[in-house]
C-alpha cells in the first residue's frame, strides 16, 4: 500500500519546504523514543516522510510516481540533523535500556563522515585598546602593550608537572589522548572518539602538580608583548597578532587583537597617503606673492605663495605626507585662507581706491 507521506506530516501538497520542516520538527519531538510517551515506529513513519518531501528531487518523484518508486527509507538521504537544533535530548533516557544519549553526537557520527570529536581546545581571542600619536600613525612605531592573559605556564612550561617530575602514562586513555566510546540508540550502535578528558589529548599525566599553575600547565598573568604598528594605520583599525591570545592547555592558543586609536592632531588630518592642512594668509602676500612658515611631521619650511594666489587655492608639498609602497611618501595639501582686513587705515584705503582706478 502507498504511503501518504503528506498525511503522515499533516501537511497539504502545496505546502512549502518551510511548512514541511515546522511540521516534522514538532512531530519529531512529539514521539521521539527516547521521550516519555513516545513512539519509536511513528518517530520512523515521520523521518521517511520527512527524507523525501524535504528533498526537491524526491519529493518531485514522489509527486509523480508514489512512495515505491522513491526508495526512502530512514537513512541519510534528506534527514538533517539541523532539523533537531533547539531540542535537548540530553536528559531523555530510553525507558528499556536506561542509557542516555545525545542526540547531535549520534546524527553527527553518522552523517558527518565519522569525524573525530572533541580535539584539543583553542584559547580565547583578546582584544586591547592602544592609543598612539598622530605621528606614530604616520611614520609607524614600536609599542610594548601589557596584557593581563592567562598564559601559558612559566614554570612547567605548560607540562602542568612539577619541576623534575615525571610525568606518567594517562590510565584513562592509555597514553593515546583518545577515548572511544560505543553508544546505543534506537537505529542502532555508533563508536565515538573523543579527547581524553584527564589529560587533555597529551597522553600523559604529572605524577606531582605545578606549584605555581595546580596542574593545569597554563596561568592568568601580566605580559608585555611587542606590537609593530605600521605605517599610514588610520584611527580605528584593528591588528591581529596570531597565537597571542590566550592559552589552553595541550590546545592552540587564541589571537590578540589591538584596537588603535590616533590621537587628533592640532594642524593635520590624513586624507589617505596625504595630509591636509589649512593656512592664513595676508591679501597683499596673495597679490604680490612671499614665503610662510609651515610647520611639519618632519620639522619646519618655508612655503612660497606664489603671486595671484586666490582664496581657497590648494598649494601642494610633495613628498612630505605619509609613508607608503617602501620610500614613497605622499604629499601635504595646503588649503589657503586669505585673510580680510576689518578695518583700513587711510593710507591703505587711499592706495586701494588707486588699485580700483586701474581695474584692479
Amino acid at each position: 500500500m502507498a504511503k501518504d507521506y503528506y498525511k503522515t506530516l499533516g501537511v497539504d501538497k502545496k505546502s512549502s519546504k518551510e511548512e514541511i520542516k515546522k511540521a516534522f520538527r514538532k512531530l519529531a519531538h512529539q514521539h521521539h523514543p527516547d521521550k516519555k510517551g513516545g513512539d519509536a515506529d511513528k518517530f520512523k513513519e515521520i523521518n521517511e516522510a520527512y527524507s523525501v518531501l524535504s528533498d526537491d528531487k524526491k519529493r518531485t518523484q514522489y509527486d509523480t510516481f508514489g512512495s515505491g518508486f522513491t526508495g526512502a527509507g530512514a537513512g541519510p538521504g534528506g534527514f538533517n540533523t539541523s532539523d533537531f537544533a533547539g531540542f535537548d535530548f540530553s536528559n531523555f533516557r530510553n525507558a528499556q535500556g536506561g542509557f542516555e544519549f545525545d542526540l547531535g553526537d549520534i546524527f553527527g557520527d553518522i552523517f558527518g563522515g565519522g569525524r573525530e570529536r572533541g580535539r584539543a581546545g583553542r584559547g580565547r581571542d583578546i582584544s586591547v585598546d592602544v592609543e598612539i600619536s598622530f605621528e606614530d600613525s604616520v611614520f609607524g612605531a614600536d609599542k610594548d602593550v601589557r596584557v593581563n592573559k592567562i598564559s601559558t605556564c612559566k614554570t612547567c612550561g605548560g607540562s602542568g608537572a612539577r619541576v623534575e617530575s615525571a610525568l606518567d602514562t594517562c590510565i584513562k586513555c592509555n597514553g593515546k589522548g583518545r577515548i572511544r566510546e560505543v553508544r546505543s540508540s534506537i537505529i542502532g550502535s555508533f563508536s565515538t572518539v573523543k579527547m581524553c578528558d584527564l589529560c587533555g589529548g597529551t597522553g600523559k599525566v604529572p605524577r606531582e602538580k605545578c606549584e605555581t599553575c595546580g596542574g593545569k600547565g597554563v596561568e592568568k598573568r601580566d605580559e608585555i608583548i611587542a606590537v609593530s604598528i605600521p605605517a599610514g594605520i588610520e584611527n580605528g583599525e584593528m591588528l591581529r597578532l596570531g597565537g597571542l591570545g590566550e592559552a589552553v592547555k595541550s590546545g592552540i592558543s587564541g589571537d590578540l587583537y589591538i584596537n588603535v586609536r590616533v590621537r587628533p592632531h592640532p594642524l593635520f588630518v590624513k586624507e589617505g597617503h596625504n595630509l591636509r592642512t589649512d593656512l592664513k594668509v595676508k591679501l597683499s602676500d596673495t597679490l604680490l606673492g612671499s614665503e610662510y612658515s609651515l610647520k611639519t611631521i618632519d620639522g619646519e619650511i618655508f612655503l612660497k605663495i606664489p603671486e595671484g594666489t586666490r582664496h581657497g587655492d590648494v598649494l601642494r608639498v610633495k613628498g612630505k605626507g605619509v609613508p607608503f609602497a617602501g620610500m614613497k611618501r605622499g604629499d601635504i595639501l595646503v588649503n589657503i585662507h586669505v585673510e580680510m582686513p576689518k578695518k583700513l587705515s587711510r593710507e591703505a584705503r587711499k592706495q586701494i581706491e588707486n588699485l580700483k582706478k586701474e581695474g584692479i
